[in-house]
């Protein structure tokens, strides 16, 4: 647009400086025809005093109008003239030299790398304590925030109907050692019958062998002496019998002695009363009544979800550092204590669990902690400005620039984002200069003049928009 400018303006000019100088021309054949006038009035015409004067006003008022055109016609058209040139020097310019465009370097990314991620802190070990027994909370020894210790008592139950059945069991162990000595009372008799039965019917044989009984007395005593040795077998396994109804007896009333320990509800480990749910006079069912909660804080743990892209670089032992908006400018050492193996399908990530030792306190489960993950790469991949980038129909592309200052469009494997910069992955090699922000000038094979590229200071006019 602008050589065409630059083209029709001088066939203007000179229009104007002709018309400038039909006037001019005009004005003096005026001066004259007024001049001959003069001259004819002065032959015919006598002399007077007035006449001089006339003449000389007329003279006067030419000259300076005709000065006063030539002073607007170099006040308006040379200027004009001079800015004319000066747009056509430009666009010749422009149409001669390269195109300007940013460019910068492509630099290798740092060989670690700092993976943040959210999490929730939880205490590493934490439990409901239950009852065991039905009852009422007789006493309630400890609340809310109160640290115990393994086997400290937190509560007392009372249930009058489990000491009724205790009782009962006991009474049932002595009735059952009661039968067991009446069984070996019997066993006793049985063997000393067998014993005389084994002796009459040794006498009774000999005698019959000699005549001097018959065989049917001797039958008889040979018969009652198997019959007490039967007796005698049965006597045995009654005591067995006794004996077993004892260790059942003993069993119960362990179990119930056992069941009434419960009556006192203690700590399963050393923490902190983190919940309660119950008051004195409260009624508790076995096995489904939450009395308390207790957790662990001298540990704590959070749970991360490390993306799919870093899954490979989280290892156990891995040392992080987890700082919290409550606690500025305080960082807690942790380690990775374990991780799932194995990937989300709906989410891509892996579970990741980082322990926090926490001797003073300081830390609350249920607090939102920030974890820093520090890990290197043997291959790190190339660094370059976000704005760099080109997204087309044919793939992602960057403008590299080469040593002749020609255009070639590269395409390329983008990995992680961090904002301002992003990693390439393949495609482009340390030192090249690449093309930021470039704009519809940047095309395949075109000459260009390659400026370094500066990125705009936080808090500047320019910062957050995209450079021209």
């Amino acid at each position: 647009m602008i050589p065409e400018k630059s083209e029709a303006a001088p066939p203007q000019s000179r229009d104007d400086s002709a018309a400038l100088r039909e006037k001019i021309e005009q004005l003096e054949h005026e001066v004259q025809h007024l001049r001959q006038s003069h001259s004819a009035a002065h032959i015919e015409v006598p002399k007077t005093s007035q006449a001089k004067p006339r003449a000389a006003l007329l003279r006067g008022l030419a000259i300076t109008f005709v000065a006063v055109l030539i002073l607007a016609f170099a006040a308006g058209f040379l200027p004009k003239l001079r800015r004319q040139h000066v747009l056509a020097a430009e666009a010749e310019q422009t149409l001669t030299s390269k195109p300007v465009v940013p460019a910068a370097v492509v630099t290798r990314a740092p060989a670690e790398t700092v993976l943040v991620l959210p999490g929730t802190l939880q205490a590493i070990t934490e439990a409901p304590v239950l009852s065991r027994a039905d009852g009422y909370v007789k006493r309630r020894f400890v609340d809310i925030g109160d640290r115990v210790a393994q086997d400290q008592v937190l509560a007392e139950i009372e249930a009058p109907e489990l000491q009724q059945q205790v009782n009962q069991a006991a009474s049932s162990l002595e009735q059952a050692r009661s039968t067991l000595e009446q069984a070996r009372a019997s066993l006793t008799q049985g063997i000393a019958n067998r014993e005389l039965s084994r002796v009459s019917a040794a006498r009774y044989g000999n005698l019959e062998k000699r005549g001097i009984v018959s065989r049917q007395e001797n039958d008889t005593y040979q018969a009652r002496f198997q019959a007490d040795t039967a007796a005698v077998d049965a006597l045995q396994k009654g005591v067995a019998a006794a004996q077993n109804n004892i260790s059942a007896s003993e069993a119960n009333l362990a179990r119930l002695k056992q069941v009434s320990s419960y009556l006192k509800v203690r700590a399963p480990f050393s923490g902190i009363i983190t919940l309660r749910n119950v008051d004195q006079g409260t009624l508790v069912s076995a096995g489904n009544t939450m009395l308390f909660r207790v957790a662990q804080t001298g540990t704590l743990r959070t749970f991360i979800n490390a993306p799919q892209v870093n899954a490979s670089e989280m290892r156990v032992g891995q040392s992080a550092q987890v700082t919290f908006n409550e606690l500025p400018g305080k960082v807690f050492e942790g380690k990775v204590a374990r991780s799932s193996g194995a990937l989300d399908p709906a989410t891509r990530t892996l579970l990741v669990e980082v322990q926090v030792a926490n001797p003073k306190g300081e830390l609350l489960p249920g607090m939102y902690a920030s974890v820093s993950l520090h890990a290197l790469r043997e291959d790190p991949p190339m660094l370059i400005p976000s704005e760099a980038l080109i997204a087309r129909a044919e793939g992602t592309l960057v403008a590299v620039v080469d040593g002749s200052g020609t255009v070639h469009f590269q395409p390329v494997r983008v990995g992680r984002d961090t904002g301002s910069e992003i990693e390439v992955l393949t495609g482009i090699r340390e030192g090249m200069k690449v093309v930021v922000n470039p704009n519809d000038s940047v095309r395949e094979g075109v000459a260009v003049e390659a400026r370094p590229f500066l990125r705009p200071h936080v808090g500047s006019p320019a910062a957050g928009r995209k450079p021209r």
